[in-house]
């Protein structure tokens, strides 16, 4: 990648940032690690850094005409500001189970775009977490909560990955075998 980044990496990078920040955030509050801190404190970050920053992120790249972007950082921005302006209602764990159980379905559809390795391993990350936490809710299970905690912090940590990569230069893919070395005939 060359110094001088398009408008519609740029926008995928920000993206990126504000998706990992987010998702780091919102795991680290389910998983426990750090002592009095839990996913309500995520709550600000989630109004408007995965919710409002990452909607605009989203409509801009639909600008630049990058659909699949566009398409994530606008869901994943509808997610992000919904659950943090109804953080604290009272509603059933059924009810917030089904909550993270749809937005898991709009996640396994990212997961199942395609796209690049590192944003389709993070999507799918996000998707076993948001499928676990879902099920933890509707089972009231603390522990598939933590499990899904972890693969938020996952999924956080490969797109935080993935935007300094594209800024700092870094590789963004593993290298492969040439077809055929290695491979020794049996007989």
């Amino acid at each position: 990648m060359d110094n001088d980044v398009s408008a519609g990496s740029t926008t995928t990078i920000v993206g990126r940032l504000a998706l990992g920040v987010t998702l780091l955030a919102f795991g680290l509050g389910y998983t426990d690690l750090i002592d009095g801190v839990t996913a309500a404190d995520a709550v600000s970050l989630a109004h408007y850094i995965g919710g409002v920053a990452l909607f605009v992120a989203g409509l801009l790249a639909f600008r630049d005409r990058d659909t699949a972007n566009g398409t994530a950082f606008t869901g994943l921005g509808a997610f992000w500001f919904t659950w943090a302006v109804s953080a604290g209602a009272q509603v059933s764990d059924n009810a917030a189970g089904l909550f993270l159980l749809l937005f898991a379905l709009l996640v396994l559809s990212l997961t199942l775009a395609g796209g690049d390795t590192l944003g389709q391993g993070a999507h799918g990350l996000f998707f076993v977490s948001l499928l676990l936490l879902a099920i933890g809710r509707f089972a009231d299970s603390t522990g598939l909560g933590k499990a899904g905690g972890w693969f938020s912090v996952a999924a956080g940590a490969v797109v935080w990955y993935a935007a300094t990569a594209a800024l700092a230069h870094w590789p963004t893919a593993l290298p492969r075998r040439a077809a055929g070395r290695g491979v020794t005939a049996t007989g």
